[in-house]
């Protein structure tokens, strides 16, 4: 079994030690035993790269196996549905379904872990996180949550702590607080670290159980603190660094709002994404000592202007096989690409700017193997999988939604610009049109992250007319359906299988759970 949290959490006071990479740090003490699977969808797009990857076959789309709330009063403006962000399901081996659940404005989160089987509710756990103050002119973020590996589930606390607990299987379990900046600061200075710090991005687990997350802080935190990202060892030791550093400037900076860490496969470098005074920076720090060692300044391809981060955006970068980063930005004006945005594509190193995609200002592309598409004859060994809407607005907006099968190493004339984008190996227009739009109009692809199946080469994505869909990528058509709900307005959220094939679908602020 992996050493660190498992037993950090059976017992005992838990310190780390807090560094800031500008000081002098404490070495992470290596841990030895053999590595565990990782859980079948640890959070946020399931994994450290965040490519949605399903641990097993989606079932048939024909039943709503349960259901359950994720946000008891939901936020919204009328016809635009619920508006908040909500924090992806995660769930164990043993086919636990661990729910993160807004209650409302001023109570805050909890989480509700589920029976996948049939949706009997196990147990519950509230938090006394908040959102964070630089989120209170944004859509209501979600709460921080992932599981550390499949027995440990983190959830964000107040101060900029985690809650950890164990046995997520089971109706009981034993909770603990960590702190990266040392729990004793906290309990000292609760009041004044519960005021001035906040997490502020979902929680990534990287390869040697580490778990890294971006973080807020006022001018007045005690000791110094400063906005930035975290790391926790599996050992229980931590270090920070600032925003300022890893943006490489004096001005002050911080880790963009809901923008979750990703790690390459190799392990070797984490990547976020940073207002660096007024330069949004996307940013390739180690591992271990969070020393910056690339850094890339975003900019919109079409104006060549610096491009916008609108924190209202969950987008994260994703990480392919072979390295390449990939993230989502809004465009510089936003209109000229019919507010569609754009997906910026790095080389590892973050030095060569490559083909973008023609979408990309709120979600996260997922990946799966051209193998698992056998029609396609392109050259690239991975494709991505896109939301690729197209509002009402700017010159060339039509309404007409779509979701995209992209060759990321490969070229065409954007059908909306002038630059030259990812080819289009398939894309699939919305069913639906909604009442009293314009011609042409379709209902939203209202997703941020989709769930992607290698073995069948399929894609599981749900849409503003209130259902669910299984999408063919080597066909190109959309196979399956269910009916979740009335069709409406909704808040991007992502799409999720378990290891029994169950799919999971957030509509209307509850969370289907679907399957044959």
């Amino acid at each position: 079994m992996r050493l660190g949290f498992r037993q950090l959490t059976a017992g005992g006071v838990v310190t780390v030690v807090a560094t800031a990479t500008m000081t002098a740090a404490t070495a992470v003490a290596s841990h030895a035993g053999v590595a565990v699977a990782p859980p079948p969808w640890a959070g946020f797009a399931n994994n450290s790269q965040h490519t949605a990857v399903a641990p097993a076959s989606p079932q048939p789309l024909t039943s709503i196996h349960w259901q359950a709330p994720v946000d008891l009063k939901p936020p919204s403006s009328d016809e635009e549905g619920p508006i908040a962000h909500y924090a992806s399901p995660m769930i164990t081996s043993g086919n636990t379904v661990v729910v993160p659940t807004r209650i409302g404005p001023r109570k805050g989160f909890k989480l509700v872990a589920y029976a996948g089987a049939d949706g009997t509710r196990l147990w519950s756990l509230h938090t006394d996180y908040h959102v964070p103050l630089s989120a209170r002119d944004q859509w209501p973020g979600p709460v921080p949550a992932g599981l550390l590996d499949d027995q440990h589930v983190a959830v964000a606390g107040a101060g900029g702590t985690l809650l950890v607990r164990s046995r997520v299987d089971d109706p009981t379990g034993h909770l603990r607080r960590i702190a990266f900046y040392g729990l004793h600061r906290w309990r000292h200075h609760q009041a004044a670290y519960d005021k001035a710090v906040q997490i502020t991005t979902p929680l990534t687990t990287g390869p040697d159980g580490s778990t890294y997350f971006g973080f807020s802080a006022t001018a007045d935190a005690p000791h110094g603190l400063q906005s930035g990202v975290a790391r926790i060892a599996p050992d229980g030791t931590a270090r920070w660094v600032s925003a300022r550093e890893l943006g490489g400037t004096t001005q002050p900076s911080h880790v963009a709002l809901n923008c979750a860490p990703a790690i390459s496969p190799d392990g070797r470098t984490v990547y976020v994404a940073v207002l660096a005074g007024t330069h949004p920076t996307l940013v390739g720090f180690g591992p271990t000592a969070l020393h910056p060692r690339y850094r890339h300044v975003l900019r919109d391809p079409q104006t060549h202007q610096r491009a916008s981060l609108l924190e209202s955006s969950s987008a994260t970068p994703t990480v392919g096989p072979d390295g390449d980063v990939y993230y989502g930005v809004l465009g510089t004006s936003i209109l000229q690409h019919d507010d569609r945005g754009w997906l910026l594509h790095f080389d590892p190193t973050l030095t060569h700017t490559k083909v973008p995609g023609s979408f990309g200002w709120d979600q996260t592309v997922s990946v799966v193997p051209a193998a698992s598409v056998p029609s396609y004859a392109g050259s690239s060994s991975y494709l991505l999988v896109s939301k690729y809407n197209n509002y009402n607005l700017g010159p060339y907006g039509d309404g007409r939604n779509e979701i995209a099968l992209l060759d990321p190493h490969a070229k065409q004339q954007d059908r909306f610009s002038s630059v030259q984008v990812m080819r289009e190996v398939r894309t699939v227009l919305s069913p639906n049109h909604p009442p009293n739009t314009p011609e042409g109009t379709r209902y939203e692809w209202c997703i941020n992250s989709i769930a992607v199946d290698p073995t069948t080469g399929s894609a599981i994505a749900n849409n503003e007319d209130g259902h669910l869909y299984r999408w063919d990528l080597d066909t190109g058509a959309l196979t399956e359906s269910i009916q979740l709900n009335q069709p409406r307005g909704q808040a991007y959220t992502e799409t999720v299988v378990g290891p029994d094939g169950t799919s999971y679908a957030i509509e209307d602020a509850i969370l289907y759970a679907v399957g044959g």
